[in-house]
């Protein structure tokens, strides 16, 4: 399931965007936050990685296997054990100062490094620990490299938030880049990538920027347009204003522009959006001036008087204007800032991809249902896992010793634990040679112990309800069978598993019982009939049951309802229209009180209030999708496993 590519000469904007977040870089390293760069493995990242490297900037990578002490400075064990006195090194924060932070799969970063990262990027100073009295000032940047899989959660949020430059370089390859020349810079070859700003350029730049001057208009349209795209932190805006005062002076200008505001938009707020903008409301629309309201007309009986015969006639441009037109002397009108909130918002709304209305629109649903149940689960283990930081405690059952954390905690101890050797006997002195020295031994108490934890995540199922009533039922299921293999190709790695429940007539039916067999999946859902009756309160019913099942055997249930909301039959298999919906409402209800998530795909011809209705009472994300498409419908149901809970 390939998602929609955006047209070449959107990807070379990108391109020529990252390459002016380089500039900015250069400029202030830290006064941004810095970028959060979304790109696989390949060229493309590497060619952007050896412009970062041209930079000339103190760049520090923090590996994939640093702890804390690491990061924030502690004790340099090895000289500390062999020479038996405490020494200190400082971490890597402390030695990016005035540089950059690299953060290789930043995606990965655990919460013990996570937090004190965002402290010391927010307090300018890396924190004090048990180690050192007091905390050390360092000013850095961050370049955070999300090398998640579009099924896979990105970058933490505490330090998105703080990285003011978002880019995402995942449809560009390096044919777009060899493609053509961006502002008059060749990005055709890596011999040719010139992004460093001269010294000259660098200080005119830097003495430019505090000149830059934003007016009340535009300071209202950054906030409007943030509000509008459903950015609640006001460290969007102000990432934002401040991105947009620092391009104007790498061009040279004293007054932010159109073209500052707009890379504003694309780089900060749009790949922060969390909603599509709302359409203007009736009492808007009523404040503006009615259509049939025009400008008092001059008098009929008004004609422009003859010029003389000395007098010569008047351009032919002078007789052409209308009453209501300005002088032509007179300059343009300052747009409004509502004026440069819609230019603000296209212009976000350009560089996101085609995909994008679908997942905030489940995002939105999602956030207002409150619901648990994310895919891939973490718990705490002792066993297997991805290792996390270790703990004090005792080994013991299934706790293992964590032996290098276990040194760490003791090596500081070790001077006041050191007690006067023993006398040994005689003869046993006798034994030693002169040259021999006495063996140290290294002093550990049950306090040092630390034992070894790992981290593992639950496999998950999606509960498909099928709705296979109705005259469209055999354009659904077909729909969905695509649907359903394109999601079996892709979880087979991640082992989630796929349950179908059928419903029509008078009857739900489980179709298939929770697989990962793509064969077994085609061949229960070829042949099943359509038509009948809509039994949706049995549906929900059977689905529920399966997902108590599930949870008993450790795997996260997720709910997707295929289905317009008209059921008409009830848990007994009767007609009724509106006892099926009252039995429909009670087993919604208690899918909400599981806490598991759910997606309601409306396939009504319009959106219909009475599916909006069922998919609320659920807790789940609603998404109207009339004519059913196989893609777009496994990237929604992938979207609400791997999306936030």
């Amino acid at each position: 399931m390939a998602p929609v590519s955006p047209p070449r000469h959107d990807r070379l904007d990108a391109w020529d965007d990252a390459l002016t977040s380089l500039q900015l870089l250069q400029l202030d390293p830290h006064g941004f936050g810095g970028v959060c760069l979304r790109a696989p493995h390949g060229p493309v990242r590497e060619r952007w990685l050896r412009a970062l490297a041209s930079l000339g900037l103190p760049l520090v990578k923090v590996p994939g296997s640093a702890d804390a002490e690491r990061l924030l400075g502690g004790i340099d064990l090895a000289h500390t054990l062999q020479t038996g006195q405490l020494r200190m090194q400082a971490g890597l924060l402390q030695q990016a100062d005035q540089g950059l932070v690299c953060l290789p799969m930043a995606e990965r970063l655990q919460p013990a490094l996570l937090a004190p990262l965002v402290q010391a990027l927010d307090s300018g100073q890396v924190p004090a620990t048990h180690h050192h009295t007091a905390p050390c000032a360092t000013r850095f940047g961050v370049v955070a490299l999300d090398e998640s899989l579009p099924d896979e959660p990105g970058v933490g949020a505490a330090l998105q938030e703080r990285l003011g430059l978002w880019l995402d370089l995942q449809d560009l390859s390096p044919s777009d880049i060899d493609a053509g020349l961006n502002d008059g810079m060749n990005i055709g070859s890596d011999d040719d990538l010139q992004v460093r700003l001269s010294p000259a350029a660098l200080s005119r730049a830097r003495a430019q920027w505090p000149q830059v001057q934003a007016s009340d208009t535009q300071l209202h349209a950054l906030c409007a347009s943030a509000q509008a795209l459903g950015i609640g932190s006001l460290r969007a805006p102000s990432l934002a204003l401040r991105v947009a005062c620092a391009h104007a002076a790498l061009n040279g200008r004293s007054t932010l522009d159109d073209e500052d505001l707009g890379f504003a938009a694309r780089c900060v707020l749009a790949p922060r959006a969390t909603q599509w903008p709302a359409e203007p409301s009736q009492e808007q629309a009523s404040e503006s001036p009615p259509a049939n309201d025009k400008p008092p007309e001059p008098p009929h009986n008004l004609e422009p008087p003859e010029p003389t015969p000395n007098e010569p006639p008047p351009p032919a441009d002078a007789t052409d204007h209308r009453a209501d037109d300005p002088p032509p002397d007179t300059a343009p009108p300052e747009p409004t800032a509502e004026d440069l909130q819609d230019m603000m918002v296209a212009a976000a709304l350009a560089s996101l991809p085609p995909h994008m209305l679908d997942a905030l629109a489940m995002q939105q649903g999602a956030r207002s249902s409150h619901t648990s149940g994310r895919s891939g689960q973490t718990r705490a283990g002792q066993q297997r896992g991805r290792p996390l930081p270790p703990r004090p405690g005792r080994p013991g059952g299934h706790a293992r010793l964590h032996v290098l954390a276990t040194l760490r905690a003791a090596a500081p101890r070790q001077r006041l634990r050191q007690v006067a050797p023993v006398a040994a006997p005689a003869d046993l002195r006798a034994k030693h040679t002169a040259t021999e020295s006495p063996r140290r031994r290294i002093a550990i108490r049950a306090e040092d112990f630390h034992i070894q934890r790992y981290q593992q995540r639950s496999s998950s199922c999606l509960i498909l309800a099928l709705d296979a009533s109705g005259s469209a039922a055999l354009q659904r299921l077909a729909e969905a069978k695509g649907a359903v293999e394109l999601l079996l190709q892709q979880s087979y790695a991640r082992r989630d598993s796929v349950c179908i429940v059928a419903f029509r007539g008078a009857s739900a039916q489980l179709l298939l019982p929770a697989t990962r067999s793509l064969v077994r999946a085609k061949r229960a859902m070829t042949g099943l009939p359509g038509g009948g009756g809509t039994p949706l309160a049995l549906a929900l019913k059977m689905a529920h049951e399966q997902a108590a099942q599930l949870q008993r055997q450790g795997v996260t249930p997720i709910l997707v309802v295929l289905s317009d909301g008209r059921a008409n039959v009830t848990l007994q298999g009767l007609g009724g229209r509106a006892q099926a919906q009252s039995d429909a409402q009670s087993w919604g209800q208690q899918w909400r009180a599981s806490g598991h998530r759910a997606l309601w795909i409306d396939t009504s011809m319009h959106p219909d209030a009475q599916a909006q209705h069922l998919a609320s009472t659920m807790g789940a994300s609603y998404l109207p999708m009339p004519q059913v498409q196989a893609q777009r419908m496994a990237r929604a149901m992938d979207s609400l496993r791997t999306g936030p809970a």
